[in-house]
């Protein structure tokens, strides 16, 4: 979880990869009327989340149905979506990219990509950490990628 440009896509592939669980990009899973609103550079509100974060739901309800596990990257951005989330299996686990926002701005020069830089602050705005009941880490995301999944495999 995290802002754009954190680092989500690499790290939950990598994860995925480790853990030879499937890989959901929560980006592929938005419906076309949210991709063209955050291309128009208008930040997505909860109504707008509201169905996404359903399907991803559904998808992590489905992992734990069959007994496999999963990796999901998502912005996850508020208690309220970490929530809905973990209605699909309660025992999911988050891990939370962070780092300044300098680092974050200059990863978001991504040719292509339907997310603009100016929907930066917003997602800034909206982000509530994981919170003490939460289960999930925080990591730096200036560490490299393999620091990164180390100590994300390396956690209980």
């Amino acid at each position: 979880m995290g802002v754009s440009g954190c680092g989500k896509s690499a790290v939950g592939s990598l994860l995925a990869d480790a853990l030879h669980v499937p890989y959901v990009e929560g980006d592929d899973v938005h419906s076309p009327q949210n991709v063209a609103k955050m291309a128009a550079g208008i930040p997505l509100d909860d109504a707008d989340r509201a169905g996404w974060l359903a399907a991803l739901r559904e998808r992590i309800a489905a992992a734990r149905a069959q007994g496999s596990g999963l990796v999901v990257s998502c912005s996850a951005l508020k208690r309220t979506y970490r929530d809905v989330l973990r209605a699909g299996d309660p025992a999911l686990r988050f891990v939370h990219l962070d780092g300044p926002r300098a680092v974050l701005e200059s990863r978001l020069q991504r040719p292509g990509h339907f997310m603009p830089a100016s929907l930066l602050d917003s997602q800034l705005a909206t982000l509530q950490p994981l919170q003490a009941d939460e289960a999930g880490i925080v990591l730096d995301i200036r560490q490299p990628l393999a620091a990164l999944l180390e100590r994300i495999l390396q956690t209980p």
